[in-house]
């Protein structure tokens, strides 16, 4: 029975392997605070991305995700993070033009806490996220399942998340990467400005 449940949530976690660790405005975050501010900025942003990803998979798992789809709180979130994400576009943007800001790699706790906010408001105010881990839930979950199979696929992912989010933070936190960053650092910031006006655009024209 266990192996039996297991080898069907393999599937699952490969799609959601692939959805994680696909760019994206979280994982190229990620990516560019780590490089820019270090290991410590871009861990407490992974771990707030980290959050607000089992926060909608435990929601999802409560059968929320649906009541939110089809309440105007799914626009209300939508909305938030269409313009989230645009101002996190025109911040990019501004780095890209101004002159680079020496920027001290420990971290106190405030700035902890506010890139953790960062990490979990973008994910947070994510729609797409909802429905995604609908989908995900769908696909795992079959009937007749045993009861281990829900746990199993929420820590299952949740660990998963954690791997590939944290791993983005050690890896491009690095000094060679940071070096690489202050080399291409206008045109990353001008390319993150791209990707996440786009993305905050996406969103605000997208219909459930």
């Amino acid at each position: 029975m266990y192996n039996d449940t297991l080898h069907h949530l393999l599937p699952v976690y490969l799609a959601y392997i692939i959805a994680v660790a696909s760019p994206g405005p979280s994982t190229m975050a990620i990516m560019t605070v780590a490089m820019r501010e270090g290991r410590s900025a871009a861990i407490a942003l992974a771990f707030g991305v980290i959050t607000g990803s089992i926060f909608w998979g435990i929601a999802a798992a409560f059968g929320l995700s649906a009541l939110l789809a089809a309440s105007e709180m799914l626009w209300i979130i939508k909305y938030a993070g269409g313009c989230y994400l645009i101002y996190l576009g025109v911040k990019s943007a501004k780095s890209a033009v101004n002159a680079p800001e020496h920027v001290s790699h420990s971290l106190k706790s405030g700035n902890w806490r506010r890139m953790y906010l960062r990490g979990a408001l973008l994910h947070l105010t994510n729609p797409k996220a909802i429905l995604g881990w609908g989908a995900i839930l769908s696909l795992g979950l079959k009937p007749n399942m045993p009861d281990f199979a829900l746990p199993a696929l929420l820590i299952g992912c949740a660990g998963l998340a954690a791997f590939i989010c944290l791993g983005y933070a050690v890896i491009f936190s690095t000094p060679a990467f940071s070096h690489f960053y202050m080399r291409i650092r206008r045109a990353l910031e001008a390319t993150l400005a791209v990707v996440f006006t786009g993305a905050g655009l996406r969103l605000l024209l997208w219909r459930p």
